[in-house]
């Protein structure tokens, strides 16, 4: 498949993929903004009203956080199920397979960039300043987007030899919140874990757009390499579980 139809595929199932996601919703796309706001609104009132934190802006703070999070627990479960969930593609189309869990990625990707509205509108209400910083923002994003291909290539290619898997990846992102500071503070954590905290690539994600969003400030150049290592890592992971189990696909879908 040549790169020009290859592009105008990817585009057409992401487009596809949006579409059907939304459709007989009479809410359409504002359901994008109603989780997080809600979310937004219960942390910020057990966080500040019932229990008492002195982090400044606090929705703002969730926000940074919580919208990270969401992005990357609904692409590697969506794109976990992007194989076993299209098993007419991978039979009849003459298409490459690994495709589908970029797809379901890069379709998250046009919810990510509405919800992101949201954390402009607060910088804005709140009157923070829009600094040269947030130019890193696109690489933050670009890291954390090979990293969870690279999930999505190893757990969808599981899923389809084990069905348990969606399971274990759901589980999986229960625990996960409570490992990224969302709705406590990176200093909280102890010092003797925090280096290894950081190669946790969701919360070095949320903790790097809390620099550039809050602290007005580059991500720590630390924090960036750990993010490269480990997305690279997973990267090269996803590519070789996917290589080993793509045989058997014809004979469990």
């Amino acid at each position: 498949m040549r790169r020009s139809n290859l592009g105008f595929v990817v585009a057409e199932l992401v487009l596809k993929d949006f579409r059907v996601r939304y459709r007989n919703m009479s809410l359409g796309v504002f359901w994008s903004l109603l989780n997080p706001l809600t979310m937004m609104a219960i942390l910020t009132f057990v966080f500040t009203q019932v229990f008492e934190n002195r982090i400044p802006h606090y929705p703002l703070y969730v926000l940074c956080g919580l919208i990270p999070y969401n992005f990357f627990t609904l692409s590697w479960v969506t794109g976990t199920a992007s194989i076993s969930e299209n098993p007419s593609l991978v039979k009849r189309i003459p298409m490459q397979t690994a495709l589908l869990p970029l797809v379901s990625v890069l379709s998250n990707t046009l919810h990510l960039a509405i919800q992101l509205l949201l954390v402009f509108a607060m910088v804005l209400w709140y009157g923070l300043p829009v600094t040269w910083h947030y130019l890193w923002l696109p690489a933050i994003w670009f890291l954390e987007l090979l990293f969870i291909y690279g999930l999505a290539l190893a757990s969808s290619s599981l899923h389809v030899v084990v069905r348990d898997v969606r399971y274990v990846v759901e589980s999986a992102n229960l625990i996960l919140f409570w490992l990224v500071p969302i709705f406590y503070s990176f200093a909280m954590v102890p010092a003797a874990y925090r280096s290894l905290y950081e190669f946790n690539p969701v919360a070095a994600l949320v903790l790097a757009t809390q620099h550039v969003i809050l602290g007005h400030r580059s991500p720590p150049a630390a924090l960036m390499w750990k993010m490269t290592l480990v997305s690279a890592v997973f990267l090269l992971l996803g590519a070789f579980v996917f290589s080993r189990l793509k045989r058997r696909f014809y004979r469990y879908l």
